[in-house]
């Protein structure tokens, strides 16, 4: 079992920056894909970010590209979001994810996605 736990959430003025965490702990085997989500109420989860462990290109939603930057420090198992340029469209509940085992440089279908953190608030207001 696995647990993903995210930090860094808050209030941002429009143009800021944020920084999300994701610690993971527990078993974790070698390959897996990290992902970052996004929720709203009354809408669909959109997955925003994702990163393969074995190295490979990072995914983005077309809406972040350019501004948001998702890495990881696999020594600290901790994944991170960098949020740039911040705008009121961004406010949601931020989540990451967990798919493992996963063995391709792609992102997921929904079902492969096991683990998921409880959720960090981030509103640009």
């Amino acid at each position: 079992h696995v647990q993903l736990v995210e930090s860094g959430g808050g209030l941002v003025q429009p143009g800021g920056s944020l920084r999300l965490s994701c610690l993971a702990s527990g078993w974790i085997t070698k390959y897996y894909y990290m992902g970052w989500f996004r929720q709203v109420p009354g809408k669909e989860r959109e997955g925003v970010a994702g990163i393969y462990t074995e190295g490979g290109t990072p995914y983005y939603v077309d809406s972040v590209k350019g501004r948001f930057t998702i890495s990881q420090d696999i020594d600290k198992n901790t994944l991170y979001l960098q949020m740039d340029s911040l705008s009121t469209e961004d406010s949601a509940m931020y989540y990451c994810a967990m798919a493992i085992p996963w063995y391709a440089d792609e992102w997921p279908q929904e079902q492969n996605w096991v683990y998921w953190g409880q959720g960090t608030q981030v509103t640009v207001s």
